[in-house]
């Protein structure tokens, strides 16, 4: 089989989907279940071709191919041209994992050749439009509705990432039972080298965040709870780890009306060994966000037995499990709180990093790698599938 991944989602600046398709692909490229595979691998940007292909994993298979297109995925070229390219390469599968496809190479009656497999990561902008004011899937929602309802009908599987996630597809996009026994919950990968660090009792009390700062991420939110935890341990740091975004400066505001510019590191974006370290080092992660489709950095905090804070909306609980300390969004109080009795109970911050690891393991790459190789596979051999999406 010859398996065609939009390696196109991959820029010099990792996002948490670029991550995810550089790290499938790793865990591809080693999986035994794909020994008679073919991997064609097609990027925008050769600086990040060769930064992936360097990789030894992939370097070291010889059924990894790439190709540099001259589109990016949104790019109307795209639309025209690539499915051309998935002809001349002779794709069974291609993978995309975003929600953008070539249309027109993946007709709704699901006849065409190749399979064609989408990954959606949540849908934030149809349910909670509010969450994202100022990004452009927002101001452009009825483009985007449409959009990904198109999408959806053409891809003969799609898969998101928890079932929160499936709860969302199937429901936003109206999809019937038959449609939605084609919604694969796979989830997000947590890689091999997010490993414990030092004893969380040796650990300075470093409070992490790692994420964007869109609104429904709650960054002024944390902002606000640590400063009042300031006054009872004030020895206490908060770190904020994620690139900077001028549409959303609320954060920034924040920790300039309260005068916490000395108290809080700002990294921006951070490559893999540094981001490591700041898991390992802090003495709580914590993700107060309204919504997530996933949230990865719960996952990878936990592997490195890092207590974690996080709220009990949308897919968090079923990530994280009894392995974090769980507050309800938007509680300002509530989220010091946890704070407070994480830094200060050595017994519940020691209960909750013995528990991380065990919970992280569920989310290890080679699993999903697995689950999405037999994704590809069953497809390859299974017959047309007529069903659809209704048009209203």
């Amino acid at each position: 089989m010859r398996i065609g991944i939009d390696a196109r989602w991959i820029y010099p600046q990792l996002s948490g989907i670029g991550a995810h398709t550089r790290d499938l692909i790793r865990h591809l490229a080693v999986l035994p279940e794909t020994a008679q595979d073919e991997f064609i691998l097609f990027f925008h940007d050769d600086s990040v071709r060769c930064e992936v292909l360097s990789d030894p994993d992939i370097a070291a298979n010889p059924r990894i191919s790439s190709v540099l297109l001259p589109w990016s995925t949104f790019s109307p070229a795209n639309q025209l041209f690539f499915p051309r390219e998935l002809r001349r390469y002779g794709i069974d599968v291609y993978h995309s994992t975003n929600y953008m496809i070539p249309l027109l190479a993946f007709p709704r009656n699901k006849a065409g050749h190749p399979r064609c497999v989408i990954t959606v990561h949540d849908l934030i902008p149809l349910k909670h439009p509010e969450f994202t004011p100022r990004a452009l899937k927002t101001r452009l929602l009825p483009v985007f509705r449409a959009l990904i309802r198109e999408v959806a009908r053409r891809a003969d599987a799609v898969i998101t990432v928890s079932d929160c996630s499936r709860n969302d597809l199937t429901e936003l996009l109206r999809m019937t039972p038959e449609r939605a026994s084609e919604v694969h919950v796979i989830p997000n990968g947590v890689d091999h080298r997010f490993t414990p660090g030092p004893d969380i009792s040796q650990r300075a009390p470093v409070i992490l965040y790692v994420g964007r700062l869109d609104p429904y991420k709650n960054v002024p939110l944390l902002i606000r709870a640590f400063a009042s935890l300031l006054r009872d341990i004030p020895q206490a740091r908060l770190q904020l780890i994620g690139p900077p975004d001028p549409r959303y400066p609320e954060a920034e505001n924040t920790i300039r009306e309260l005068g916490l510019q000395s108290h809080i590191t700002k990294t921006g974006y951070l490559p893999d060994a540094e981001l490591l370290h700041a898991y390992q080092s802090a003495a709580v992660l914590v993700l107060p966000s309204r919504y997530e489709g996933f949230g990865l950095p719960v996952a990878e905090a936990m592997a490195c037995a890092t207590p974690v804070v996080c709220t009990h909306a949308a897919s968090l609980p079923e990530v994280a499990g009894e392995a974090a300390l769980l507050i309800p969004p938007n509680d300002e109080a509530a989220l010091a709180q946890a704070l407070r009795r994480i830094l200060q109970d050595e017994p519940l911050r020691r209960r909750l990093s013995e528990a991380g690891p065990p919970r992280a393991a569920r989310y290890a790459w080679p699993e999903v790698a697995r689950q999405t190789a037999a994704l590809y596979h069953a497809l390859a051999i299974r017959p047309s599938l007529d069903t659809d999406l209704p048009d209203k």
